[in-house]
């Protein structure tokens, strides 16, 4: 029976942000199809190998480009990765800085072909999309370049960026596949978060001494690389307040600019936008959180997936944030998902949680 709370609202579909704890990916593509059936209209490759700590394994790909330079003498390990920035060396003009293959299309080809067996024997539904996660370059630039030469190096790896995009949209088929824009680092500048010296501060933000407002520089620039996805592919939204330790960089105050970020998102895109995901914390099943979801300005096809499905809570902690939330978006269909990937998380924790996701579909429907 639906739970009278949440009656208001119409639960559909169960999304799967990116990463997700199994070894292979075969073995997610496998799971996911089995566990979640009909309720996944798209499947991740579940982010395995180098790419399980999202953008750490960027920082090869910075070091291999004639111009930049590491700063420090030795490395500075985080997960297994070298997390130095880099700096113009002054040996290449900025405007010159190419980048090699930043291995986000290879692992997309590989995965697909995965896809495309499992489709084969059954596993895969018919109509089910192959999901690949592109970070927004912000992202690994804010990560792997000193702050005074993130602008001048920007350019360069957009570019990358949309190569890989070019490489995969030549391999796999339109009506296959799904590109999900992710924004993390990008709320950590408008928020201002410290992510380990002092406030997160984009060199575009007006604040900073640039010239845009920090939300919509970000859409701006993520919205350069949506754009390059025809509109015969999928293309959504994944808006994040990080994953470290299973913890938010700053834990949002409400949903306030998460739905500016979205809505700036529909202003900056020529074409539709398929789906957005955003987060819900466990603590917050309170109206006053999901409150500014009224001021969604998405288009009625655009679904919407709530992270709201925690382990610590299961079923009962996702219907009272759905409760909230009905309040909010009564008559809107939404889907419900987990607040980021769960690919860092302990593996014997995976089967569970794509269980939950049905569970709570199922007990509403």
């Amino acid at each position: 029976m639906p739970d009278s709370l949440t009656s208001t609202l119409t639960l559909r579909g169960a999304h799967l942000v990116g990463s997700v704890n199994l070894p292979t990916a075969r073995d997610t593509l496998r799971t996911v199809a089995t566990r979640l059936g009909a309720h996944a209209r798209r499947i991740p490759d579940g982010e395995v190998g180098e790419r399980f700590h999202w953008i750490l394994f960027q920082g090869t790909r910075f070091e291999a480009v004639d111009g930049l330079t590491r700063v420090g003498d030795g490395p500075v390990v985080v997960a297994g990765f070298d997390v130095r920035p880099h700096v113009l060396d002054g040996t290449v003009p900025a405007d010159d800085l190419r980048f090699g293959p930043l291995g986000y299309a290879e692992a997309a080809l590989a995965s697909y072909a995965d896809f495309v067996a499992l489709r084969a024997e059954g596993v895969v539904a018919p109509g089910t999309r192959f999901q690949v996660g592109i970070p927004s370059p912000l992202a690994a630039v804010t990560t792997f370049v000193a702050p005074h030469d993130r602008a001048a190096v920007y350019p360069a790896y957009e570019a990358a960026v949309l190569r890989e995009l070019d490489a995969i949209l030549a391999a796999v088929p339109a009506a296959d596949l799904a590109i999900q824009v992710e924004l993390a680092t990008d709320f950590a500048f408008v928020e201002g978060a410290n992510l380990g010296g002092g406030a997160a501060r984009a060199w575009f933000d007006r604040d900073a001494g640039g010239d845009e407002d920090v939300v919509l520089g970000c859409a701006r620039r993520a919205a350069r690389v949506a754009a390059h996805v025809p509109e015969g592919v999928e293309l959504g939204f994944h808006l994040c307040y990080g994953d470290v330790a299973e913890k938010h960089f700053v834990e949002p105050a409400d949903t306030g600019h998460l739905v500016q970020m979205a809505n700036a998102l529909v202003a900056a895109l020529p074409r539709p936008i398929t789906w957005v995901h955003l987060p819900v914390p466990i603590g917050r099943d309170d109206v006053a959180y999901v409150a500014p979801l009224g001021e969604l300005a998405l288009d009625p096809a655009t679904e919407l997936y709530l992270g709201l499905l925690h382990h610590e809570d299961g079923v009962e902690g996702a219907s009272r944030r759905l409760g909230a939330a009905a309040q909010v978006l009564g008559g809107r269909t939404v889907g419900v998902a987990t607040e980021c990937g769960f690919g860092r998380g302990p593996s014997d924790r995976t089967a569970a949680l794509l269980d939950l996701h049905v569970a709570v579909l199922e007990r509403s429907a």
